[in-house]
């Protein structure tokens, strides 16, 4: 196998395949044939037919941001009681297009894909500069995970729940996964984005990942401390490379992460790599609908 390779699994959905989902005046989701039909039966009557191009709009009357949410929030619950929602997480998740756009509402996290609507997140590249080079730390997801359990992680990792700036969010996050205490993560840096279109059981899941870098001192441990991680381990970053290289023990968004990391910090060039070009596409799909 090739990296580009993880390209193609991350971007696996066909948005043209989904029911449109309508809010605001433009698409901005979609869902299964099966989930539209559901919503669209509830008595409710909170979605409705858009006849225009054949997808879903919430009623005229649910236009503001508080009753969108608790429009969305009774929806949720009776497609969870009848099963046609697996799961609820209990976070929430604001529903914005892109980071130009207030907040339309908020979410259970668990529910964003059966809607088809954008979910943002943020990675961390916890890293030490030995004198052979650069090492990454590499984090062993929990066996009791409910998602992807077992499987390697970027240091750390969360999505973005509502009322935090992604920065604060990362900080936290290094707090509970790492136990890596706020005055390193002064040093931490924004570093771009990686974004996909990947087809799960729930439905479509449109992605942005805002990435960090950390360089972290040789002497600093990372300690799991929620339980979402086993163990960390400092890997030469050549070794990760060549695990990203040749499969797939990497949760599949987190080999995106580390192939942006090794294009910035020249470990892929367009000398060693003939996807080079492809891989720098790849890793920003453009997910508009």
């Amino acid at each position: 196998m090739a990296f580009i390779d993880h390209i193609h699994a991350c971007n696996s959905a066909k948005p043209e395949q989904y029911v449109p989902f309508c809010m605001d005046g433009r698409v901005i989701g979609g869902t299964r044939q099966a989930f539209a039909n559901a919503l669209l039966a509830h008595p409710a009557r909170h979605v409705l037919r858009n006849h225009a191009n054949d997808g879903l709009h919430l009623a005229p009357e649910i236009a503001s941001h508080d009753s969108r949410s608790q429009a969305f929030a009774a929806l949720i619950a009776d497609l969870h009681r009848d099963g046609m929602i697996k799961s609820l997480h209990g976070e929430k998740f604001d529903v914005r297009p892109t980071l130009n756009d207030a907040p339309l509402c908020v979410m259970d996290r668990s529910a964003m894909s059966y809607f088809g609507f954008r979910s943002w997140g943020v990675h961390l590249n916890g890293y030490v500069r030995k004198e052979d080079g650069i090492h990454m730390w590499i984090a062993h997801r929990s066996q009791s995970k409910p998602t992807y359990p077992g499987q390697l992680d970027n240091m750390v990792a969360g999505g973005q729940p509502t009322g935090y700036s992604f920065r604060q969010n990362m900080i936290k996050e290094c707090a509970e996964e790492a136990n890596i205490p706020e005055n390193l993560t002064h040093n931490m840096v924004a570093v771009g984005t990686v974004s996909y279109v990947h087809e799960t059981e729930k439905g479509i899941k449109p992605d942005v990942m805002v990435n960090y870098d950390l360089e972290l001192p040789l002497d600093f441990i990372p300690r799991p401390v929620d339980g979402e991680v086993s163990h960390f381990e400092l890997m030469p970053l050549s070794e990760v490379a060549e695990m990203v290289r040749t499969g797939f023990d990497f949760k599949f968004n987190c080999a995106l992460v580390i192939i942006d990391f090794l294009i910035r910090h020249g470990a892929i060039t367009p000398d060693n790599e003939p996807d080079y070009a492809e891989l720098t596409i790849g890793l920003h799909r453009d997910i508009a609908r």
